[in-house]
């Protein structure tokens, strides 16, 4: 259940400032619920979602540098090294020499790197099925339309129209 302020937001009787804070604020109350669920499932695997998210991108990207990774990622580079750092150590991925820098690492799966991914996907399939099941295939596919048309209208440099 939504908190007190929140529902008075969304009421539509505060006019359209209160509306507009009202949905900013039931966007990130969705975020923070979906991304909890999430995070507590996959703490028994001893990662995050941040984690999960960096596991996933290696199989797409290969060996790839921690540079470029978070370029694919949209993560600062603090965040980047720190999560790194952490899957490093849980032995989850390794850095290796980048034959092409010899100044460069890449990021590779271990092989207990690639068991967590294989686990942490089966949960991130189920927490789905439980956040996101109930919605209808055109429902979902519309949800995830509006929401890539809304990041890529508030993204910064984004082209504002007037009205």
């Amino acid at each position: 259940m939504l908190h007190d302020l929140l529902e008075r937001l969304l009421s539509g009787s505060g006019g359209p400032a209160a509306d507009d804070v009202g949905l900013g604020m039931l966007l990130a109350e969705a975020h923070h619920q979906s991304r909890e669920r999430l995070d507590q499932a996959l703490r028994p695997l001893g990662i995050n979602i941040r984690s999960f998210g960096v596991l996933l991108a290696l199989p797409m990207y290969g060996p790839v540098s921690q540079r470029d990774l978070t370029g694919h990622m949209g993560i600062d580079k603090s965040t980047m090294v720190r999560t790194i750092d952490e899957l490093e150590e849980g032995g989850l991925v390794s850095r290796r020499r980048a034959p092409q820098d010899r100044r460069a690492y890449s990021i590779v799966l271990t092989r207990r790197g690639e068991q967590v991914l294989a686990e942490a996907r089966q949960i991130a399939e189920q927490v789905g099925d439980q956040l996101f099941g109930w919605l209808t295939g055109p429902e979902r596919r519309h949800l995830v339309e509006l929401l890539r048309r809304l990041a890529g209208h508030a993204a910064p440099g984004a082209a504002r129209s007037a009205g």
